[in-house]
């Protein structure tokens, strides 16, 4: 039995320098005319069975622009910041350098009283094993760049720190198949 589940990364809300910890803004014009760009090969995805998104609201815009109409997952929130909510990394770093350090050199640390890395990506990976999985079935998920980087490096059984090495573009695509605990990677051609 397994389940493909095709994690779609929400269109911007803002340039990747005006980008906030925990941010909960709705797509920019910038992202409203990307997910226009994007549409023709995004919109047959909407075929999935099962189609989610993270509560944010960019998430939820860019699944309803691409009329997929999916339900929202608390589970794929993105990580609590606690603290650090709504400010930039360089703001954060400029204030707590050392915070910041210990942020990223240990995945069960979090100086800013939110949820620790290790945690985060437990807790998405948590949703993925959860997903049905009968042979053939499909999931959809529009998320946050946040989320799709921790159910990869979830995916894979890669060490927390791998985390931070994942670049993941707005409106970009991964699969995966499988079932709870074995997941596998699956690169397509577009």
């Amino acid at each position: 039995m397994s389940v493909r589940v095709t994690l779609v990364t929400a269109a911007r809300c803002a340039s990747r320098l005006a980008e906030r910890f925990d941010d909960d803004r709705p797509l920019d014009e910038a992202g409203w005319h990307d997910v226009q760009l994007a549409a023709p090969a995004l919109v047959p995805l909407g075929a999935a069975e099962l189609r989610y998104c993270s509560p944010t609201a960019r998430s939820r815009a860019t699944a309803d622009a691409l009329g997929y109409a999916p339900l929202a997952q608390p589970a794929l929130s993105d990580c609590d910041m606690g603290r650090w909510r709504g400010f930039t990394f360089a703001e954060v770093a400029a204030v707590e350098p050392d915070a910041v350090d210990e942020w990223l050199a240990d995945p069960r640390s979090a100086p800013h009283g939110g949820e620790p890395l290790l945690r985060f990506i437990t807790r998405i990976g948590g949703w993925l094993d959860t997903r049905p999985a009968d042979d053939g079935s499909s999931v959809l998920a529009v998320a946050e760049p946040a989320v799709v980087r921790a159910a990869l490096v979830y995916a894979l059984k890669a060490p927390p720190g791998t985390y931070w090495n994942v670049d993941v573009r707005p409106l970009s695509t991964v699969v995966l198949t499988g079932r709870a605990g074995r997941w596998n990677l699956r690169l397509e051609n577009g």
